[in-house]
């Protein structure tokens, strides 16, 4: 199906998903989609990037801000990776990845706050090398 036939939902999130993780990220996931997860791809594309991630409440500064310290304090650490990551796209800074894991400490946990940083600090430093590359 093509972008024009989908849903103006889906187009937003497609948009904001591509401006958040960039075109390389999405198109590796769009590459690896199957008939089996096609149906989930399109459910977080259009509830989390086109619902969401698109609202004009917020920046993209401050969801990436959420959404890193919500996904610390849960543990989901491949998310987390990809979210430090993304604040290349959304004007989130070092300073803003602390100051969220600084809060995951104390409501979440000092352990999920601690294995945060060691994924940030990676994180950052790939960037870091990548970038100087």
């Amino acid at each position: 199906m093509s972008a024009t036939s989908k849903s103006p939902r889906h187009n937003d999130g497609m948009a904001t998903r591509r401006s958040v993780l960039g075109d390389a990220h999405v198109d590796r996931a769009e590459a690896a989609k199957s008939e089996f997860d096609a149906p989930f791809q399109e459910m977080i594309t259009e509830g989390a990037w086109g619902t969401v991630w698109s609202r004009p409440n917020w920046t993209k500064r401050e969801r990436s801000i959420v959404t890193i310290a919500l996904l610390a304090a849960l543990g989901h650490d491949d998310e987390v990776a990809m979210h430090v990551r993304a604040t290349a796209n959304t004007g989130a800074s070092e300073d803003d990845i602390r100051e969220a894991l600084m809060h995951v400490a104390i409501y979440a946990g000092v352990p999920a706050a601690n294995h945060a940083f060691k994924i940030a600090k990676q994180t950052l430093k790939e960037m870091a090398a990548e970038k100087a590359a």
